[in-house]
């Protein structure tokens, strides 16, 4: 890939609403901090949007606390008198405690402060589901509506797939939503696919180690759905030298090579840019023969009909009450997700070069236009990842600063504030250094 290559009006959107999910985050996580810390009586000295080493791009004085905006969108931060954290005070510290300061607090009340963000990212994960499956529902395209049947990419065909095939059940589980099929081979270790070839029944073993390359493809050159290629508009940049396409044209040949299904189509476009190209479409019953201009993005300037207006989709619908619980049950089939896919990191049966990713991986996964649906699905999905991954029991998170209070609170013996500075510095070493790591694998893939 090339910077020339880079559709950098996708990026922007992508970086748009990657940033407003981040900020909602990151702002109310560190409210859940912030709250609970002025309830309790104590000093907030700061409280910031990204970190701010050395300058912040806005900052404004209200009371006691610093409101600010930083220049590193990597999180966020309240810095709480008293506290050991990432700004690393250590001459305050080093002064005897103040009635306002977080160490002069009863072990209960800073084990509130703490958890406090992570509370909030779980009820906002909730919120956001109750929310999406009242609003939206669940919309998909039933694996039973797949009458043209899946195309089979290069790993799919690998394995004994191939492009027609009807996907029926994974390991005899029969399969709802085709889009979820790849995400439940990987997350269930499925041994098997149930496909319906041509109307004759057939399994496909799958082979040791194919979870782990679908992983390091991300989910790509599997499987997706088989349509044909029905012309439905034109735009205004569509040009042609001989005839024109009309709605309801159906593809048949495109540059002189096959074309019926869309796979087809896009496989015989590419590469090709500012060029003539022969096109063959069914018209009725009557072959036209249509010659058209691609430019020099190699587009053709027409729009077809989808696969889900061609397929049609079922949408489960929910009143209010109905959307509560399942919400819930979204919320946490997430988190059990999640958790299996480290598991599966733990145990090698995926490699963490594959599966680690930074801020760029985490912005790519929005879609390249605007989609408030996906948008808020994407920001509830991270909101309970961001709550597990600060619970972990690591210093320099939630999690370990956590696991201390409750060490103090059950031996009696509160550690010492030299202990945490240590502490503190081995959690962010190791957090800087896997997101140095992530980020360098970002980098590595987009130049590869």
């Amino acid at each position: 890939m090339t910077l020339l290559a880079i559709d950098w009006s996708s990026v922007a959107v992508k970086t748009g609403q990657f940033i407003l999910s981040f900020s909602i985050l990151v702002v109310l996580h560190e409210m859940g901090h912030f709250f609970p810390a002025k309830w309790f009586k104590c000093r907030v000295e700061k409280f910031y949007l990204f970190f701010n080493p050395w300058f912040s791009l806005f900052k404004v004085q209200k009371g006691e606390t610093e409101y600010g905006l930083g220049w590193v969108p990597f999180g966020g931060y309240v810095k709480i008198s008293g506290m050991v954290d990432e700004s690393m005070d250590k001459e305050q510290m080093k002064m005897p405690a103040q009635p306002w300061e977080f160490r002069s607090k009863p072990a209960w009340q800073r084990l509130i402060i703490m958890i406090g963000g992570v509370v909030v990212n779980i009820l906002l994960a909730i919120f956001l589901f109750i929310m999406i499956m009242w609003v939206w529902g669940e919309e998909y395209i039933p694996a039973k509506n797949l009458k043209y049947g899946v195309y089979a990419d290069s790993l799919a065909t690998r394995i004994g797939l191939q492009s027609g095939d009807k996907i029926v059940s994974l390991d005899g589980k029969p399969v709802e939503n085709i889009q979820t099929v790849e995400a439940e081979i990987i997350l269930g270790e499925a041994r098997q696919i149930q496909v319906d070839r041509n109307g004759q029944p057939v399994t496909v073993n799958i082979p040791e180690g194919f979870i782990k390359q679908l992983n390091k493809n991300r989910l790509q050159g599997f499987i997706d759905i088989r349509f044909p290629v029905i012309f439905d508009s034109l735009s205004s940049t569509a040009t042609f030298t001989q005839g024109e396409i009309q709605k309801g044209d159906k593809l048949i040949a495109f540059n002189n090579k096959p074309a019926q299904f869309y796979n087809e189509f896009d496989e015989a476009k590419r590469g090709l840019k500012d060029v003539e190209v022969p096109i063959k479409v069914l018209r009725g019953s009557d072959t036209v023969d249509i010659k058209a201009n691609l430019n020099d993005k190699g587009a053709l300037g027409v729009w077809y009909q989808t696969p889900a207006v061609l397929l049609g989709t079922t949408t489960k619908k929910y009143t209010f009450a109905q959307s509560i619980p399942a919400g819930f049950n979204k919320c946490f089939e997430t988190l059990d997700k999640y958790m299996t896919g480290l598991k599966q990191l733990f145990t090698g049966k995926v490699n963490a070069s594959d599966s680690l990713g930074s801020v760029i991986s985490i912005g790519n996964t929005f879609p390249g236009i605007w989609n408030w649906q996906s948008f808020w699905t994407l920001t509830a999905i991270f909101s309970i990842i961001l709550a597990f991954m600060n619970i972990l029991p690591i210093p320099a998170l939630d999690g370990g600063h956590a696991l201390f209070t409750l060490v103090e609170m059950i031996s009696g013996r509160k550690p010492s504030d030299k202990f945490m500075e240590y502490a503190q510095m081995a959690g962010m070493i190791l957090l800087l250094g896997l997101m140095a790591y992530a980020l360098g694998l970002d980098v590595w893939r987009i130049f590869k």
